[in-house]
């Protein structure tokens, strides 16, 4: 469906990433680059999800934590990452070809995390195996998604994450089934989840290492997208990228909008665990079935992120994005009414996934249109720090909210909170003409 091949690209005209292919001309294929890094990604996330599925259940049942201690580790686990993200970003770009290297580091941090959670039994040497856990991902990011818009056309870029997204998720969805699989046929199951989990982060690793290119433009990479001669010119003599620089970007309207809103979103937006944890709650779910619960939302995360990322290629990504949101705040609804049909968690994951599908790449695709090429990777990290960092408050606010006055008021407060964010960021997302941003 989709042919390797970046030279079917056409250079983008100032108005690249808002003009419609020729008509009787071949769409524009996904890059090379692009196909190898979702491969890998593929992997890790086979790896990683083993985890994640049966962390809450580990955490809370097995090692009795409360809802706060387990917020606070959530918390940690989805946004640690925001303190190196930036550190990952500027490596990538001021080194001028080392977005794999940087990434390949990151992918090879996670990977010898998993083995230390077989030495960790309490919530402080937990705390720490994730922090360090998430600080490979901070480290890989940014590059990876720098690779990603590097190796495409700007009016492609939706289509692109979409495809990686699509190939990630399809690790997401196998790795709760690799981990239920693994919990029925073994005694000591989260051991054997934890060793399986670390042997197929290795192998992630060696494919990136192996098959994936260096940064488009740069020595030994596959060529970037074609650019007008001024815009060459200048990228020619662009200053040596730096974190004043990176953080410069933000005086652009373009990438502020898109931080700000990527920052009041991600305040209002649960944690995946909590979710799965008042589906648990709501419908009576035994803990054997509870790591596949993750799969509804892997499966719908696969199906809809390329139709998604094509569609955001045509409508417009903004209104994909909020779209995105909207799902995510009827997914809410649902778990906060007194429905308690079968139809539910179909229902909530299906939304949960469609959630994803219309934000996580869409929104890096967004961010691409104002960022300059040699910051790509720093630029691309300030929007996910600063969501990440939002994400992080939200878990740590959740867990104290349920611990205090219960899941339901956690979560309606979650839901007021993501609506209001939702309408004032429409005000931040208004449709403008694309422009291609050079150095």
């Amino acid at each position: 469906m989709y042919v390797a091949d970046s030279r079917a690209s056409t250079p983008a005209s100032a108005e690249g990433a808002a003009r419609p292919p020729r008509a009787g001309r071949r769409r524009a294929a996904v890059a090379p680059t692009v196909l190898a890094l979702g491969t890998v990604s593929l992997i890790t996330d086979v790896s990683s999800e083993m985890v994640t599925a049966v962390l809450p259940l580990y955490l809370v049942t097995g090692l009795g934590l409360s809802p706060l201690g387990f917020g606070l580790l959530d918390g940690i686990y989805n946004g640690f990452s925001a303190l190196v993200r930036l550190a990952g970003g500027h490596l990538a770009d001021r080194g001028g070809g080392r977005h794999k290297w940087v990434a390949g580091l990151g992918y090879g941090i996670s990977a010898l995390c998993k083995p230390l959670l077989l030495l960790a039994h309490s919530l402080t040497p937990i705390g720490l195996v994730l922090a360090v856990d998430r600080t490979g991902k901070g480290l890989r990011t940014a590059p990876r998604d720098a690779l990603i818009s590097l190796s495409s056309t700007p009016e492609t870029r939706g289509r692109s994450f979409g495809v990686h997204r699509a190939m990630d998720t399809a690790g997401a969805l196998l790795g709760p089934l690799v981990a239920f699989l693994i919990l029925r046929a073994t005694v000591d199951g989260y051991d054997a989840v934890f060793t399986v989990s670390f042997c197929v982060a290795a192998v992630g690793v060696l494919v990136l290492m192996l098959f994936v290119p260096g940064a488009p433009g740069v020595s030994g990479g596959p060529a970037a997208p074609a650019v007008g001669k001024t815009g060459a010119a200048r990228d020619e003599a662009a200053p040596r990228p730096t974190l004043r620089a990176a953080l410069g970007l933000l005086r652009r309207r373009d990438v502020r909008r898109v931080t700000v809103c990527a920052l009041l979103l991600g305040l209002a937006t649960v944690g995946d665990s909590f979710v799965y944890l008042l589906l648990q709650r709501r419908l009576g779910v035994p803990d054997r079935w509870f790591a596949l619960l993750p799969l509804g939302t892997a499966a719908a995360f696969l199906l809809l992120a390329v139709p998604l990322g094509r569609l955001a290629d045509r409508v417009g990504r903004w209104r994909v994005f909020l779209a995105g949101h909207g799902a995510l705040l009827t997914a809410y609804a649902l778990l906060l009414t007194a429905w308690h049909g079968p139809a539910l968690p179909y229902a909530v994951l299906l939304l949960h996934g469609g959630f994803y599908a219309a934000t996580d790449g869409v929104l890096m695709a967004v961010a691409s249109d104002g960022v300059p090429e040699h910051l790509r990777s720093s630029g691309l990290a300030v929007v996910q720090t600063g969501q990440a960092l939002a994400r992080f408050a939200c878990s740590l606010g959740f867990g104290a909210a349920w611990s205090l006055w219960g899941d339901r008021t956690a979560l309606l407060a979650s839901t007021a909170t993501l609506a209001l964010c939702a309408a004032v960021s429409v005000g931040f997302l208004r449709p403008t003409t694309a422009r291609k941003v050079s150095a």
